[in-house]
């Protein structure tokens, strides 16, 4: 099938949840060279308040709601609302939708995007977590727009967020404490791209494992 449901599907974001705690060490350890080198900490606090709070019974919606909300309120910082407002802009499509395919998570993910360029302020090539989301929401909507099955589009999401996460190392940071590094800042990855990459292409494999299991 093209589709999973939104129903009983938190899994997903259980995943997610799962990939920022097992990376939490890795994470601030990237963000040690170029800025506080408390990323990976701030983000696994955050993430597993919100584990708490979130069962597998729970929409996927649902999940992602109460996900972003706990990062809105419990982890403060630039992160936490950074973060709370891409789950948050992601649940708002998925919620109205009984089935999630390829064009609700466009849809979703074109959403998400916005939200966060409005939000950070941040835009392509600034060395932010812009770097991976926004090339990776591209092409998947290049791949939807070509017809691609949604496994494919989901495999195509994860190499581009790959592929942002790693052309920050070229790029010199304009925003954020790793910017008063200047040409300092080059040669290293951002953490926020990379914990969004990580975010992304968990999500996009625990779709994909769902779609396996729907067929």
């Amino acid at each position: 099938m093209e589709q999973i449901k939104n129903e009983k599907n938190a899994k997903i974001v259980l995943d997610m949840i799962q990939a920022i705690h097992e990376n939490a060490a890795y994470l601030s350890e990237v963000d040690g060279a170029t800025g506080d080198g408390d990323h990976g900490v701030n983000m696994n606090k955050g993430f597993l308040m919100a584990k708490e709070r979130i069962n597998e019974e729970m929409s996927f919606s649902d999940a992602l709601k109460i996900l972003g909300r706990t990062l809105v309120m419990d982890i403060g910082g630039s992160m936490g609302p950074i973060y709370g407002t891409f789950f948050n802009r992601l649940s708002k499509v998925i919620c109205k939708n009984d089935i999630v395919d390829k064009y609700v998570l466009a849809q979703a993910l074109n959403n998400a995007t916005e939200g966060l360029m409005d939000l950070a302020g941040a835009k392509v090539g600034d060395k932010t977590l812009i770097d991976t989301v926004y090339p990776a929401k591209e092409a998947f909507q290049k791949a939807v727009n070509q017809n691609e099955d949604f496994a494919t589009c989901l495999e195509i999401l994860s190499d581009a967020a790959e592929e942002g996460k790693e052309n920050t190392k070229n790029m010199v940071a304009k925003i954020g404490r790793a910017a008063r590094l200047g040409e300092r800042s080059k040669g290293f990855l951002d953490a926020g791209a990379t914990s969004c990459c990580i975010i992304l292409k968990t999500m996009a494999a625990s779709m994909i494992a769902e779609l396996n299991e729907t067929k």
